[in-house]
């Protein structure tokens, strides 16, 4: 089944839908999200804050950053953070964003490949349409289930549902969950297809309510990070670490100006699940 694409199916299929009017669809979910996205941050203000605490940094820069160390930190954000999302330290919470984020992009980009070039019958689209919901389907569930915060620091019942909360989990897991369903079933125009434009409809049309526009701000803020801890500003945190005689001479209690750097970590014996 898995080298068999629904898409072609329900283009030849009797009363089916034309590649066109896939075309117009999936034209208007891109819409949709750049009209969501742009609400949602005029809504919160994100993208006023972005700028206004990028300009107040450069005021607090200790030293300059030339074109060669900028693009060399743009090059360790992609490479580090959005490739790699480096930002997860626990090494199966990585895994599953990872899962998550690479079948949610393999998963569309088929979709839109054999949508829009290949005429959906293309064997090796077709199996990275495959791959990319299974992935997605695994990453979502796994997270849904192991490491919502509500179910991992609260825990509450992973069934405990709020729609607005959790619109985008829900809908990433019934966008991938339908899809294979409905390439199982070989049902072109039946029930699942309904599923299936029901799940991608809330999807991309729930940006404005989730936290699917956070993929596009997130690069941004990573960059900003580490360009802030380049030139010095650093958002008025710390800039050396505890070991430093300067950072050390920074304690008022005489009894951790020379305490071991081991000291403390007893807290890393249990796993935090509460906030």
């Amino acid at each position: 089944m898995i080298t068999n694409t629904p898409i072609h199916d329900l283009a030849i299929a009797v009363n089916g839908i034309s590649y066109e009017t896939m075309q117009t669809y999936v034209i208007v979910m891109v819409a949709l999200v750049i009209v969501m996205t742009i609400a949602d941050m005029i809504h919160k203000k994100s993208a006023k804050f972005f700028f206004e605490s990028a300009s107040a940094a450069k005021k607090n820069a200790v030293k300059s950053i030339d074109t060669g160390e900028k693009i060399g930190i743009a090059v360790s954000t992609v490479a580090v953070d959005v490739v790699a999302s480096g930002e997860f330290k626990n090494p199966v919470r990585r895994i599953v964003h990872l899962l998550t984020m690479y079948g949610f992009i393999l998963f569309n980009a088929a979709t839109a490949v054999m949508i829009f070039s290949t005429n959906g019958d293309s064997a090796v689209w077709t199996i990275i349409w495959h791959v990319g919901a299974i992935m997605l389907a695994i990453g979502s569930i796994w997270f849904w289930f192991v490491f919502k915060v509500d179910v991992a620091s609260e825990g509450n019942s992973p069934f405990n549902i709020s729609i607005r909360r959790d619109a985008f989990s829900l809908s990433l897991m019934a966008t991938s969950i339908t899809a294979l369903i409905w390439s199982y079933s070989g049902n072109a125009m039946g029930w699942e297809l309904a599923l299936v434009v029901l799940s991608t409809a809330s999807l991309f049309g729930g940006v404005y309510w989730s936290k699917f526009s956070h993929m596009f701000f997130k690069p941004f803020a990573a960059y900003d990070k580490r360009v802030r801890k380049a030139d010095g500003s650093a958002e008025n945190l710390p800039t050396i670490t505890r070991d430093e005689p300067e950072q050390q001479k920074r304690h008022s209690m005489s009894l951790l100006v020379d305490a071991p750097m081991d000291m403390g970590l007893g807290i890393k014996r249990e796993e935090p699940r509460h906030y």
